[in-house]
């Protein structure tokens, strides 16, 4: 026994040596006549199965302000220094997957770990892709459209009309393997014409079309990028500026609307159209297209129609005093009962109006400038032209039957084969020649 004692004293002093070293701490105790050794009572760090592990947590959904923490303990631990470090309240550990961690264990040294205060799993690469097109949307770049280039931002083509075909092609760097030309612009096969009210939309969301184009151009190019909120808006305008489907005549507010959505160097064809009753007056009519137009009754007081196409035209009881018809073409025109009172047909360019074959019965045409006007076969029945200036007009074979011509200027004037049973040919500035009238 004195032996063992003995033993168990000289193990106490050199165990104390080692402590004195560092090396480990053992406590020993020594009963009465047996030695317990106590092995160190376990801490968070030398616990079995507890080895220190390293891992870098992340809020859930998110790459970035990442924390490198030590993983020992239990779960709860973990989640405590998690909410400790990242300023949330932790409640559930996925890994990069997605997958719930339940047991410490399955957590190895250097995952990346995802905490969430009890939301279900967000993809990190969703925060990393939005961060990226956030940097990328301002990006400069240039289209080279149908061969002229514009300059615009990566964010204009994408943050207006997220869903069109621009969006798509331009949201992500080479998404759609876009071709460049040599200067590094992006190619597109359209109209640059067509494209520019568009571009502008994306812009600034106006529809801004200059004088010029063609709004069905634009409304094609909207629908091929597939701008539909655009494309609405092209159809309203288009619409807005065709005459009614119906036969209902136009009214002048619609008519004007009509004017200035078309460019004064295009051809206005308003042919067979229904302009019953409608005031026109004072309006510029020039060049227009009004062929079979029916015009009935219409108010065309001081218009300005030189040039005019109103072959066929239904003008009666219409009003044009004082119009200007310089050049106008009114071949086999209906006029009966019209009052053109004042009007100048006269162009001094030397294109003479035509009025061949009209029905100009019971039509005043008192005081109107009519030099070589022609009126060839014309019926000019009951009307009155008194004081006309009618010099080197063509009147033959025209119905001038009880036609009032007191006044007139005939001078040279051609009137073989006309009718002139009842005219009035008083106080005539020029005596008629007989050659002149046959009938």
């Amino acid at each position: 026994m004195r032996r063992l004692i003995a033993i168990a004293d000289w193990l106490f002093r050199l165990h104390c040596g080692w402590a004195e070293r560092g090396k480990r701490k053992e406590k020993c105790l020594l009963l009465k006549h047996h030695v317990l050794w106590l092995k160190p009572a376990p801490t968070e760090l030398n616990r079995p199965g507890s080895d220190m592990r390293r891992v870098t947590l992340f809020v859930n959904g998110t790459s970035s302000n990442g924390k490198v923490v030590a993983v020992y303990g239990s779960l709860e631990d973990l989640l405590s220094v998690a909410s400790s470090k990242l300023g949330i309240r932790a409640s559930s550990v996925y890994n990069g997957n997605g997958g719930l961690i339940d047991d410490i264990t399955l957590i190895r040294d250097d995952d990346v770990l995802y905490v969430s205060e009890g939301d279900a799993f967000e993809d990190p690469q969703e925060d990393f892709r939005g961060r990226e097109r956030g940097q990328t949307h301002t990006d400069w770049l240039t289209l080279n459209v149908g061969g002229r280039c514009f300059t615009t931002t990566r964010s204009t083509l994408v943050s207006k009309e997220p869903e069109s075909m621009l969006a798509h092609m331009f949201r992500e760097k080479g998404g759609w393997d876009n071709k460049q030309d040599s200067q590094g612009a992006y190619l597109i096969d359209r109209s640059p014409d067509y494209f520019e009210p568009i571009l502008n939309y994306l812009r600034h969301g106006q529809l801004i079309i200059n004088e010029g184009i063609n709004p069905l151009g634009v409304l094609e190019e909207a629908r091929f990028f597939g701008i539909e909120p655009l494309a609405e808006q092209l159809e309203t305008l288009i619409k807005s500026t065709q005459p009614p489907d119906d036969h209902s005549p136009l009214t002048r507010k619609e008519f004007i609307r009509f004017l200035l959505a078309t460019t004064t160097k295009s051809e206005l064809r308003c042919q067979g159209l229904n302009f019953t009753g409608a005031d026109l007056s004072r309006l510029d009519l020039r060049y227009i297209n009004f062929k079979m137009a029916n015009l009935r009754g219409t108010n065309l007081i001081h218009a300005n129609l030189s040039g005019a196409n109103l072959e066929r035209a239904d003008l009666s009881m219409a009003c044009l005093d004082g119009a200007n018809l310089q050049g106008v073409k009114m071949l086999c025109t209906n006029a009966e009962g019209a009052s053109l009172r004042g009007c100048n047909f006269e162009d001094p360019a030397g294109i003479k109006a035509n009025l061949e074959g009209a029905n100009l019965k019971g039509v005043d045409m008192e005081g109107s400038q009519m030099t070589g006007i022609n009126l060839r076969v014309a019926t000019l029945k009951n009307a009155k032209l008194k004081n006309c200036n009618l010099r080197g007009a063509t009147l033959a074979g025209t119905d001038l039957e009880n036609c009032d011509l007191s006044g007139c200027d005939l001078q040279e004037a051609n009137l073989r084969g006309s009718n002139v049973k009842g005219a009035i040919f008083e106080e005539m500035l020029t005596p008629l020649h007989m050659s002149q009238s046959v009938r």
